[in-house]
Parts: structure tokens; C-alpha cells; sequence
């Protein structure tokens, strides 16, 4: 099946790399045009660049709230509509529980929890006047088990998630649907400190981290194997396309069954 995205306007915060980018190419792949954002302007350009005409690029800080509505209001200007919000865009952001400062709280609430709030928020009036659309939430298996993430990125993605199943509840009546996706044991440059330190390391040191942690995470799924960005590209088109026309308030986790066989230590 192809074309599954024919006609639709996607916007992908966080679209410069890792989920982000696989996620522009399989959307593009099937139909759509997207606007990708990011702080990265050379990874930005070149992504579309390679995307083709049917990519645009966007400078944005989605810590930002005017960039945040920026961004919408350039996909609306460039592209003619917005049918699709992917709230992407993430990061580390904790520290110990005992090393926790004001200043990560802050952060980390403006790049995980404001972000998606304020992009709905700025995707409304757009989808209305569209007569609906589909929001979906990169939230993470952090916010649903213990050990999966720092205490403050877990605390954040499950609200996060929380908040999807009040935003589809709010939203349905007006036909747009709000849906997360809670990765695991995918293999993103995050792992080690996000894509901006990767981007500090050399080719050689990224794939060789990149393999290190390929292997960990194999086994620490049922499949034993590792997930890779494109598995929550493909999750992310299910929920978008007219496949999860049904599917509101919903988190679909996407992780192997790592949570499943997850033990609480004793």
C-alpha cells in the first residue's frame, strides 16, 4: 500500500535526525509534505535538500513558545494547511534525584511537557478550519516503568502521556485525534547524551557507541533484537493515516516487549 499520506501537510518538531528524520522520509514515501524543525540549520538543510521539494525546513527552539507557534504558522503559510503534528522534538534533561536543580526542572518541563502542550495548542485552529486532523506525542516506556529513564524525564514523558488522553478527549468532537507513542530500546544518539553531543563526536566514536549499544539493547527485549528509528516512523504513520482513523487517546508502545518482561527489583 502506498500513498497512505496523499495530500496531507505534516509538521515534525525534533526533524532533523534520529525518529524525526526517518519519520519526514517515510511520510514524504507516502504522500506528504512535511515541514521538519530543529535548532540544527546544516542538518536541517541538507535533510530536505535530500528529501526533495516536498520537505521544508524550519529554525526552531521548541523550548520557545513564539518559535513553537512560528513553526505552525510557516507550514500554514508555505504549505497551505496543517493536517498533521508530530511533537517529536526531545532530549536528556535530569540528573541524579539528589543533583536535581530548579534549572533542570525548567528545562526540562519547556522541552518535554510545554513543547507538546504549546503545539497542540498552536494546531487547533489550523485542523479545525481542515475540519480535523492527527496529533501525535513522542512520549517514551520512561513514563510507564521504573528504570527506563532518569526520575524527572519519566516523570515528564508520563505526563506526557497523560496529557494525549485529556487533549484526544478535548479534541475528538472537532475531529482531531491525539494520539502518543512510547518508545524502547531504540538505538538514538539520545542514549549518550542526546543527538547534540553526537554531533561533537567523530564518525568512528558514534558508530562505535551506536554498535555498543545496539548490542545492549538486544538483549534486553524478548526479540532480541534492536529497534531502529524507522519502527517508530512506521507507528507514527499508523496513527496518521486513515489506518488509525479509530485510534484517539491512545499510547502505543513500541518497545519489543521490554516492558512486559520488566521486574521490579526486589
Amino acid at each position: 500500500m502506498t500513498g497512505r499520506l496523499q495530500g496531507r501537510v505534516a509538521l515534525i518538531t525534533g526533524g532533523t535526525s534520529g525518529i524525526g528524520a526517518a519519520t519526514a522520509a517515510l511520510f514524504i514515501q507516502e504522500g506528504a509534505q512535511v515541514v521538519i524543525s530543529g535548532r540544527s540549520v546544516e542538518k536541517g538543510q541538507a535533510l530536505v535538500a535530500e528529501l526533495g521539494n516536498k520537505a521544508r525546513y524550519f529554525e526552531a527552539d521548541i523550548t520557545d513558545e513564539e518559535a513553537i507557534r512560528d513553526t505552525v504558522a510557516f507550514t500554514c503559510s508555505e504549505m497551505g494547511k496543517l493536517d498533521i503534528l508530530f511533537n517529536n522534538a526531545g532530549g536528556p534533561v535530569g540528573a541524579p534525584i539528589d543533583a536535581l536543580s530548579q534549572a533542570h526542572i525548567d528545562y526540562g518541563v519547556k522541552l518535554l511537557f510545554s513543547s507538546v502542550v504549546l503545539g497542540t495548542r498552536y494546531a487547533i485552529e489550523p485542523m479545525k478550519a481542515s475540519g480535523g486532523g492527527c496529533i501525535i506525542n513522542n512520549s517514551s516506556i520512561a513514563g510507564l516503568r521504573y528504570r527506563q529513564g532518569d526520575p524527572l524525564y519519566s516523570a515528564l514523558k508520563a505526563g506526557v502521556t497523560h496529557y494525549t488522553r485529556m487533549a484526544g478527549i478535548e479534541l475528538g468532537p472537532f475531529n482531531i485525534r491525539v494520539n502518543s507513542i512510547s518508545p524502547g530500546a531504540i538505538a538514538t544518539p539520545i542514549f549518550w547524551g542526546g543527538s547534540a553531543r553526537a554531533n561533537t563526536l567523530s564518525d568512528e566514536d558514534n558508530a562505535r557507541k551506536m554498535a555498543k549499544l545496539e548490542q545492549n539493547l538486544a538483549k534486553s527485549v524478548p526479540l532480541g533484537k534492536t529497534g531502529e528509528a524507522r519502527d517508530i516512523a512506521e507507528a507514527a504513520l499508523y496513527l496518521a493515516s486513515d489506518a488509525g482513523r479509530f485510534v484517539n487517546c491512545h499510547d502505543l508502545v513500541v518497545d519489543a516487549g521490554r516492558t512486559s518482561m520488566f521486574h521490579e527489583p526486589t
